[in-house]
């Protein structure tokens, strides 16, 4: 039967592929949530009708390995156009646009291959889906160096209201409500006394709501008046560099020049300036000193600027290159610097380097040998006779990692995010790259200095709030005064914990719903 049923249905399995591939249109810079309510819950559909036509465990897990693979496909296509910088990279494209999302999509057809036992018409089977993908969603997300882009939560960027509660509960967990939220409407066939349907559709209807209106009334909070105020102010520098261009060229002095004239420094006024992730490819931090003399005649002594530069480094007479954020005073005299902890693969590092090197591959970005990993990360403490600040420093796509930012749960004035998005073009990728800033910033309760060459740069509120911004290819400056302000969220506090809190909710609420049923199916029985 199930031969018959495949060889004659193959487009059975096209579907799951469309469900996934539309799923990701749910994101920024699309924003089409309403896609959600159809795909997650024609899944759980195609997952019964598997289960009708009695399915192996092959096909079980080939429904869920298409559903992702269609739905990393659509979602992570802009990782290619790294690889179009080199030619040594082109003959990778086709590698990376299929084998990334074919890797990822293994979480979703493991999830599958599971439910298989569990399938039914049922309301434990919908909140079992909900808690076994997200489950799986955060194994993604930690597993190797983890990679937890386009989870389901963030198709809630467009609303600031809905995702106040990550302050609470975090982006893992709102990520668990949200697949049960979507899930919704597959009820309708749910086989279930209309009052069941009724009782659960309305819980998490209501629970949806509360949320809203506890969302808004954060929201309605004015949160910037009456708090005292740093005696400095921030400047960001967009300098828009075509990254073409600049990994040409050789003259830091052009660089330097743009954003220098970017920067307008003002002499007289206190400034932390925030310059891009890796805006000199040629040099390393240990000769910046060598620009001291352009430095040191346009920036005073009240001026600090953040950079992003590349540190060498010798141990036990190895080479180690850090891809680095460094603190410089107006004489390039180093403050503090900041290792990057969280790599990307191929991208700042080779996995296996050494048998990948006989072939001639070599990482993405500039310069051969791959990059040395930071050990940890450690707020930068700045207390001279004009600063007292914190810093906590995240370099490009470290701000993407719910609960992993600040690990040691240190006190922060400020974070600041110098990124790179050049790597990516006008794709979509920039978009979701600035959107997790976002959901960071109302997890830690903190304000965000985002400064990206060839991407979004903004000041953020601990709301979420973009208080200013430049867009993706355009250049400029942001200038913006920093609160003293301070108030850790609960999600600051414990982190994942939470997760692993809502996770046991979740379990006991199955129970409950297993115990309904299972007294239904029991009365059912009695009767005939």
């Amino acid at each position: 039967m199930n031969k018959i049923f495949i060889n004659k249905n193959y487009i059975f399995f096209f579907i799951p592929f469309i469900l996934g591939f539309l799923t990701s249109f749910t994101f920024s810079p699309y924003n089409l949530i309403f896609i959600n309510f159809l795909t997650f819950p024609a899944l759980l559909y195609l997952l019964n009708v598997g289960k009708k036509f009695k399915l192996n465990n092959k096909y079980f897990f080939l429904i869920g390995w298409l559903f992702g693979f269609g739905y990393f496909l659509s979602g992570l296509y802009w990782i290619s156009i790294s690889l179009t910088y080199e030619e040594i990279f082109r003959y990778l494209i086709p590698f990376a646009v299929i084998l990334v999302p074919a890797f990822l999509a293994i979480f979703y057809g493991i999830g599958t291959l599971i439910l298989k036992k569990f399938v039914s018409k049922k309301i434990s089977f919908i909140l079992f889906f909900s808690l076994l993908i997200s489950i799986l969603e955060f194994i993604r997300g930690n597993i190797l160096s983890g990679f937890p882009w386009n989870l389901i939560a963030y198709s809630w960027s467009w609303s600031l209201e809905i995702i106040q509660v990550i302050s609470i509960i975090g982006t893992y967990s709102l990520n668990l409500i949200s697949l049960t939220i979507f899930s919704l409407p597959f009820i309708l066939f749910v086989k279930t006394k209309y009052n069941k349907k009724y009782l659960f559709f309305s819980f998490f209807l209501i629970l949806f709501a509360i949320n809203y209106l506890y969302g808004f009334k954060v929201l309605s909070q004015p949160r910037e008046q009456n708090i005292e105020e740093h005696d400095f102010v921030i400047k960001i520098i967009s300098p828009n560099i075509d990254l073409k261009e600049f990994l040409k060229s050789e003259n830091n002095d052009l660089i330097i020049k743009k954003l220098i004239e970017l920067s307008n420094p003002q002499a007289d006024q206190k400034t932390i300036f925030i310059w891009p992730e890796g805006m000199f490819p040629s040099i390393y931090l240990s000769e910046i000193k060598k620009y001291h003399k352009i430095f040191s005649e346009v920036f005073s002594n009240l001026h600090l600027i953040i950079l992003g530069i590349n540190n060498l480094e010798y141990q036990n007479n190895v080479e180690n290159v850090y891809n680095s954020l460094a603190i410089v005073d107006n004489n390039l005299n180093l403050i503090s610097s900041y290792k990057k902890n969280k790599l990307v693969p191929f991208g700042e590092f080779l996995p296996m380097e050494k048998y990948f090197q006989k072939i001639g591959l070599k990482k993405i970005t500039h310069g051969y040998k791959s990059f040395s990993k930071g050990k940890q990360r450690n707020v930068i403490n700045i207390n001279n006779k004009f600063y007292n600040i914190k810093l906590l420093p995240l370099i490009c796509y470290e701000i993407i990692y719910p609960g992993k930012i600040n690990i040691k749960k240190q006190n922060v004035d400020l974070i600041t995010n110098i990124s790179e998005d050049g790597w990516f073009g006008n794709s979509i990728g920039p978009y979701q790259h600035f959107n997790k800033a976002i959901y960071r910033a109302i997890e830690e309760g903190n304000y965000i200095a985002r400064s990206a060459n060839n991407g979004i740069s903004a000041f953020i509120n601990p709301n979420g709030r973009i208080l200013q911004k430049i867009k993706l290819n355009d250049t400029g400056t942001i200038e913006a005064s920093l609160p003293k302000y301070k108030n850790k969220t609960i999600f600051s506090k414990y982190g994942n914990k939470v997760f692993a809190i809502i996770i046991i909710l979740y379990i006991l609420l199955i129970f409950y719903f297993k115990k309904v049923e299972k007294n239904e199916e029991k009365k059912l029985s009695f009767y005939k």
